[in-house]
């Protein structure tokens, strides 16, 4: 039996993995910090180990005997007062989950990165794996993506066996604090009568947890997938989710000045109340473009497949009106 550990085993995406690798067999083992909310996994026959990313000699104790690391924690958060811990769990929580599996010995790590460590398309192309990252001047998120994925780049160099994984926006089930999931719940209340011009991609996380196994079992040493959805325009993702859950189309696009202005007071405002600002400067620094992807590398190397778009929002609606979440 092949014996798996997942960082960030409690989250969204890694609830929903470890679930999916105990349907394919797997043994499974989740790091969690002792305080963790572990509601969503309560559920499964997994092992626990208690720790966190940011302490190396946890992560040694919990990869002994292990075959496959899922490196899935990250820090989601648009707050800059909150950077310098982001850029500790995020790069450097990463830096040592490579440094544990490189002592352990383990098979093979899957590192979890995110679209966000990519480079924006140029000319109305998809990107792809070989774009360059060129977000340079914003910071947070982006940033802390990137440079996690040249840790990773560095334990390979040393010898590690290593497969990058980068999914686009993920909506789906257990999305218990509405990161991708805000697009219904915004949708649904009527809070989204504008929409901003370009696109982006939206992955259902049954997907990406399909992609991540395969990941694991057909991946090449040193590449990156990306694991994406359908690529839509703004306009067309707000109008097809309201036929769905019921909400109110968007009806007219909003300036991009108006919205980077919306973005600094909401992100004063957020700074005061210590709460995620509904929008970021550093989250709307694509707006106007069509961040677009391909997962062609993906569904040739991989195996991958795509859920459509449609599909993907009502399977995240059933889940969260069965629990009066919306």
């Amino acid at each position: 039996m092949v014996k798996a550990l997942l960082t960030g085993g409690t989250g969204f995406l890694g609830s929903n993995l470890a679930e999916a690798l105990l349907q394919r067999g797997y043994h499974v083992r989740i790091l969690r910090r002792a305080s963790s909310d572990t509601q969503l996994i309560n559920h499964l026959t997994i092992e626990h180990s208690i720790g966190n990313t940011r302490d190396i000699e946890s992560l040694g104790k919990a990869m002994v005997g292990i075959d496959l690391v899922f490196h899935t924690a990250a820090m989601v958060t648009f707050l800059k007062q909150h950077r310098d811990e982001q850029l500790e769990v995020n790069v450097g929580g990463t830096k040592n989950v490579v440094q544990a599996c490189l002592v352990s010995g383990v098979r093979r790590l899957i590192h979890t990165s995110s679209i966000a460590a990519i480079g924006y398309p140029e000319h109305g192309e998809l990107a792809d794996e070989q774009t360059p990252y060129n977000w340079e001047g914003t910071g947070g998120y982006k940033y802390s993506k990137h440079a996690a994925e040249q840790e990773v780049y560095a334990g390979i160099k040393r010898g590690l066996d290593a497969v990058i994984v980068n999914p686009s926006v993920i909506i789906g089930e257990r999305d218990i604090h509405f990161h991708g999931g805000h697009l219904l719940r915004a949708v649904k209340k009527g809070m989204t009568p504008l929409y901003v011009k370009g696109g982006m991609n939206i992955v259902y996380v049954g997907d990406v947890v399909n992609g991540e196994i395969l990941a694991a079992e057909r991946g090449k040493n040193g590449e990156r997938y990306v694991l994406a959805g359908e690529n839509l325009t703004h306009k067309d993702i707000f109008r097809r989710t309201a036929r769905i859950v019921g909400g109110i189309p968007a009806v007219a696009p909003l300036p991009i000045p108006v919205l980077r202005f919306a973005a600094f007071c909401l992100e004063g405002v957020a700074k005061v109340t210590g709460t995620e600002p509904l929008v970021s400067r550093d989250l709307v620094a694509g707006a106007g473009k069509f961040n677009w992807f391909s997962s062609e590398k993906a569904i040739r190397e991989l195996g991958y497949s795509v859920t459509p778009f449609d599909t993907t929002i009502r399977r995240a609606y059933q889940w969260y009106s069965e629990r009066g979440m919306l």
